[in-house]
């Protein structure tokens, strides 16, 4: 009885440091949440007030050139939007996995977005 008592208090132990740990993103995630903000703007998304949120708020955390890299993911995604080839590509992005960022915030999980919405 005594081994199943510690191994559920360190689960319970991870589980609780793994939520503490998951209020700030990875750089990484702070970047690809960039990119999501970029795609879509670039596709004239109805909701994106949620990602500006989490966007600002991850951000007064981050050093300068994370900042930078940022803002070239949001343009580079932008400019990829608005071409034409990419448009389907990047919808199917917006409302998989960026929906995750956009919901992030505790603003509401967003809109999904269709191909034909530019």
């Amino acid at each position: 009885m005594k081994p199943a008592a510690i191994v559920l208090a360190a689960l319970s132990l991870a589980t609780a440091g793994a939520a503490s740990a998951s209020d700030r993103l990875s750089d990484m995630d702070y970047l690809k949440a960039n990119r999501c903000l970029g795609i879509a703007a670039g596709l004239n998304a109805p909701d994106t007030a949620s990602l500006n949120t989490l966007l600002k708020a991850q951000g007064r955390t981050r050093s300068e050139p994370i900042l930078l890299r940022g803002q070239d993911e949001l343009g580079r995604a932008k400019r990829d939007a608005e071409r034409a080839g990419y448009k389907e590509r990047l919808t199917a992005e917006l409302n998989g996995p960026c929906m995750a960022y956009m919901g992030a915030a505790g603003g509401g999980a967003g809109g999904k977005v269709t191909a034909s919405a530019h």
